[in-house]
């Protein structure tokens, strides 16, 4: 047996050992929760309780168990005095409490992303094991103390190497998910991912630097690191699209993490579709934050004093209604400092109050409580009370408010005197319109400000009182078993009773609009507007946020362009901590320093930015005649990418970036040319996966930005430039067409083209 070989032989018995374990965990869960289900429904209800949450702990402690499988061990550290300790997913140990897998987040697993030759403590050597399914199929050394004897035997068996495991995962091919990089971490990543809960944490970095998984990994690290605080309250991640969710929904799950809320700006409100779009300019104009104050005058506007008031007759007695008790129990009301809808209560108990003074004040005695108490209910039931006391003060939901905001631009123009004309031709649009994503914050704004729905408070007490009597239901049945002394709540048992903690806090905060998470993870930040991070600001009150983005990426015209200027104002100066990511994982370096000339040259901000691998032609550019060769060529390029890195297994993925106007013709073309070179099954599966999955993409820029593809063509810059809002959001857009890939470049344009844009 080689050397080599042994070595492989060597960490298999390890990884047997771990794999081992995990599977006898598993059986040991399906056991308990086997035989607690063959105790069916049988017993008193506090055994039935008990059952049913022994069940759902077991069925959560599987799925986590699950999750891991894939990539269990990956690394090794010995330390000086000859032990090792093996790095994994998550943590075990034997049946006789010896450590057989440190989970990768402890802080003994440290050293194997931070160690350094000149700062290794007592580690002497870290070793990257790669495995194919439970097989080990490659083992990598760094040998981190140069004095050690490890240097020798890792240099014997021919396991000594620096970065061979990074950049492999570099080098295979994509998937359409995003994986996790918990082997592979570099230490300028891991210093993020450790650092604080407490401080708002800002990554920046260029394309290819790893910022999502980095902030990912942070997710999961502190979920880990601080799940008593918030197991409870949850963690959202906020992300640019749909799409770019779906690409990094398996990164937590492979942590073994699973009670996380993904959700764009745009579907952050629960029963809120966006399905409207908006204008560049529309939307910069709605990201304002002096929306803020068009908001609250459109729900001020709402509460007045009618020209007309009525008398009512109540018992042959004349009652009016004064445009001084209007006042004062408008005045009441505000004083009370809460929700529109919900002061609209105190006010119209006022205007009641003072209406039954008026009936009082004219009868030649003082009636008795019954008697006002049906005065009261005569005049609450009145139809020109009602729609009088609406007039006063109208109770509201946001949709609507936020609908005849924009359907009435010469109402508009009242309460926001600070727009212009043209601001104000932006923004209108007929009655009825579908709310866009630009409407979701002044949404959010408006509910904040309105309070909840009249409609649905009745429904919500109900509900609320259903909770209340099952966790009454949950304390007395701890306390018929003796273990209600503090260890375990009502609500922890109730909990356990319904689900996962974990999961049960992500099915209530994704459903809660008024929730406050314990920790918010936002990607591509620096597109949100000032009133996407109003939004975003109130949903955790703690400030705990880690913020990933790249101020050269920006296209948004409302959006970051200096992170000082917009940090600062949400978290104080002080407050936040700004990390720089310098290394650029997925670029061959052609394209990460032709994409960084050309993002310089129109003056935008480029972190320092090295690119690990160099990959000889990995960008080409076809120049044609007119539209129609372009069209040819385009679809001619995208199929040779798609027989070099597209496989029928699933993996590899290419896309075609293109102008918006040109993205039908160009898909057109591109299956013409596909229908021709590869058999019907193999079209047929090409073109109907799913958009989020598609192996083969036609798009504008807008879709790719957060995702990365083995190829990518570049079709027309210079028209992607044109049909940019601003010269800098043009910029933004190329630079971020350029650096999707991880292998291969190719820009198609025509020859004026490529003289109006110098790529």
């Amino acid at each position: 047996m080689s050397s080599y070989a042994s070595q492989l032989h060597e960490e298999q018995q390890a990884v047997d050992r771990a794999y081992g374990r995990l599977d006898d965990l598993r059986a040991e869960m399906w056991q308990r929760l086997n035989t607690v289900r063959a105790a069916g429904s049988h017993g008193s209800p506090t055994q039935r309780t008990e059952r049913d949450s022994f069940a759902t702990m077991y069925e959560d402690r599987l799925t986590q168990l699950r999750s891991v499988e894939d990539r269990l061990v990956f690394g090794r550290l010995d330390t000086m005095n000859g032990t090792r300790r093996y790095i994994g997913r998550i943590g075990l140990s034997s049946t006789d409490h010896e450590p057989v897998l440190t989970d990768w987040r402890a802080e003994a697993a440290r050293p194997f992303y931070e160690a350094t030759p000149s700062n290794h403590g007592d580690i002497v050597m870290r070793r990257h094991i790669t495995l194919s399914f439970r097989e080990v199929v490659g083992v990598e050394d760094e040998v981190l103390d140069v004095h050690s004897e490890q240097v020798g035997k890792a240099s014997e068996s021919g396991t000594l190497t620096g970065e061979g495991a990074l950049l492999a995962s570099l080098s295979s091919r994509r998937t359409g998910k995003m994986t996790d990089i918990v082997a592979t971490i570099q230490a300028e990543q891991d210093r993020i991912i450790r650092s604080d809960m407490n401080r708002a944490v800002v990554v920046q970095g260029g394309p290819g630097t790893g910022k999502t998984a980095v902030a990912l990994h942070r997710a999961a690290y502190l979920l880990y690191t601080h799940r008593r605080k918030l197991e409870h309250s949850g963690v959202l991640v906020v992300g640019p699209s749909s799409t770019f969710l779906h690409y990094i929904d398996q990164v937590l799950p492979s942590l073994g993490e699973t009670g996380v809320v993904s959700r764009t700006i745009a579907d952050l409100i629960p029963g809120i579709t966006a399905e409207g779009t908006d204008t560049a300019q529309a939307a910069k104009i709605k990201g304002d934050r002096r929306m803020t104050h068009v908001v609250a005058n459109a729900i001020a506007s709402r509460i007045r004093v009618p020209q007309s008031l009525p008398t009512v007759t109540i018992s042959g007695i004349p009652v009016p209604m004064l445009a001084a008790d209007i006042e004062q129990a408008q005045a009441d009301a505000k004083r009370t400092r809460q929700p529109h809808n919900k002061a609209r209560e105190t006010f119209v108990r006022s205007m009641l109050a003072s209406m039954c003074t008026r009936y009082a004040e004219q009868l030649d005695y003082t009636p008795d409580q019954a008697e006002m108490n049906r005065t009261l209910s005569l005049l609450r039931m009145n139809e020109q009370i009602r729609k009088t006391l609406n007039l006063c003060w109208l109770p509201m939901t946001a949709p609507w408010l936020i609908d005849q905001l924009f359907a009435r631009p010469e109402r508009l123009k009242t309460l926001a005197g600070w727009m212009s004309d043209e601001d104000i031709a932006a923004l209108a649009r007929p009655k009825g319109s579908p709310m866009t994503r630009s409407d979701i914050p002044l949404l959010d704004e408006a509910m904040d400000l309105l309070g909840p729905d009249p409609k649905t408070v009745a429904k919500q007490a109900a509900a609320d009182a259903r909770r209340a009597a099952e966790e009454q239901y949950a304390k007395d049945t701890l306390a018929a078993t003796g273990l209600g002394q503090g260890i375990v709540s009502g609500q922890m048992l109730l909990d356990q009773m319904n689900g996962d903690v974990s999961e049960i806090t992500a099915q209530k905060a994704a459903a809660d609009r008024e929730w406050t998470y314990g920790h918010i993870v936002v990607d591509e930040a620096q597109e949100l507007t000032a009133m996407d991070w109003r939004m975003l600001m109130r949903r955790c009150p703690s400030r705990s946020f880690t913020i990933v983005g790249d101020v050269a990426q920006t296209s948004a015209l409302a959006g970051t362009r200096r992170w000082s200027r917009t940090m600062n104002r949400l978290f104080g100066e002080g407050h936040w901590d700004l990390n720089e990511l310098t290394i650029n994982y997925r670029n061959p370096k052609e394209v990460s320093d032709l994409a960084s000339r050309f993002a310089q040259s129109e003056g935008l901000y480029i972190s320092t930015v090295n690119a690990v691998r160099t990959i000889e032609d990995s960008v080409s550019r076809r120049v044609v005649a007119d539209r129609d060769a372009l069209l040819h060529e385009t679809a001619v390029q995208a199929v040779q990418l798609a027989k070099e890195f597209v496989s029928s297994d699933g993996t590899g993925r290419i896309a075609v970036i293109c102008p918006n106007e040109l993205i039908k013709p160009v898909r057109d073309a591109v299956r013409e040319q596909l229908a021709a070179a590869v058999d019907e099954d193999e079209f047929q599966r090409l073109t109907e996966q799913p958009a989020w999955d598609e192996q083969i993409s036609v798009c504008g820029t807008e879709t790719v930005k957060g995702l990365e593809f083995d190829a990518v063509v570049v079709v027309e810059p210079g028209l992607i430039e044109d049909s940019a809002p601003s010269r800098l959001v043009a910029a933004a857009d190329l630079y971020v067409a350029m650096t999707r890939p991880t292998q291969r470049l190719v820009i198609v344009r025509t020859k004026d083209d490529e003289t109006s844009l110098n790529i």
